[in-house]
């Protein structure tokens, strides 16, 4: 796998069709919920380079992973989007954010950490699979929990993008550690099934990669259950890493300074509640 050769990248603005097809989401998706219209004043030529607008509930950007989710369809992407639109006011009402406090009983198990970048710029999430205890969660929460990561992840990178000089990065990736991950103590169909269906739904083409590594034999039985469920241009996204090319892999894909300790790299991992708290 060439990790440097992929589509949608860091500085990928599209083009002139793809994004009169944006414009002609807008139209559709405005006609039928007010949140999806831009601010007066702010509408923009289709030769001119989208921005993030102030005050504006969903950008162009925002409106083209919409649009790419369902292969430039329009009557698929309206959908999806509608959809979106009505579980972010049920869901975040007044586009709040989901507190720490609200998921406190998810971060004390520090399953994951949200530090360091790809090379393609792209934020790092680090999850250890073994940590997760079906026993110990309760699903609302965990769906919380599942929602505040990916907005701390796309928080990074706004604040990635405003300093990047121009370059542009919309997808994050992710390393999934497996190791002592166990059928009886560790797996949860449920769980996995809401984080997908979130992140396919509400959050589409924010995921760039996720490495499955150490992954057991008995994860595959499970694999086999969820499989099913990931989308066709997600499921690409899932590379499972043989233990004699985890090196080689992650070194590929990861500098030395973003690349966790444990995997012989120099960051060393800090846990999210104390990040957040």
């Amino acid at each position: 796998m060439d990790y440097c050769k992929e589509e949608h990248l860091a500085g990928d603005d599209g083009d002139v069709t793809e994004w009169k097809k944006v414009a002609e989401l807008r139209r559709v998706v405005e006609a039928q919920d007010p949140a999806c219209k831009y601010p007066l004043g702010n509408r923009r030529s289709y030769y001119q380079r989208p921005t993030c607008r102030s005050g504006q509930e969903e950008d162009d950007y925002s409106l083209r992973r919409f649009l790419r989710a369902r292969d430039h369809n329009i009557s698929k992407s309206s959908s999806m989007l509608l959809k979106y639109l009505q579980w972010k006011r049920e869901f975040k009402p007044g586009n709040r954010a989901i507190a720490a406090d609200e998921v406190r009983n998810e971060l004390a198990q520090e399953k994951l950490y949200l530090q360091g970048h790809d090379r393609h710029g792209r934020p790092l999430i680090y999850l250890f699979g073994a940590r997760h205890f079906p026993s110990r969660r309760d699903l609302d929460e965990f769906k919380r929990f599942v929602v505040f990561i990916l907005d701390q992840t796309c928080a990074r990178l706004s604040n990635s993008n405003s300093n990047s000089g121009g370059i542009r990065q919309e997808k994050f990736a992710a390393v999934a550690d497996l190791a002592g991950w166990g059928y009886y103590a560790n797996c949860d169909i449920r769980a996995y099934v809401a984080a997908l269906e979130i992140m396919q739904n509400y959050y589409p083409e924010r995921l760039g990669r996720v490495f499955l590594i150490h992954v057991p034999y008995v994860f595959m039985a499970a694999w086999k259950i969820v499989y099913p469920f990931i989308d066709d241009n997600t499921k690409k996204k899932f590379v499972f890493v043989a233990d004699k090319d985890l090196e080689a892999t992650l070194r590929e894909a990861i500098d030395e300074s973003n690349l966790a300790e444990e995997y012989g790299g120099k960051l060393k991992l800090v846990s999210l509640a104390t990040m957040v708290s």
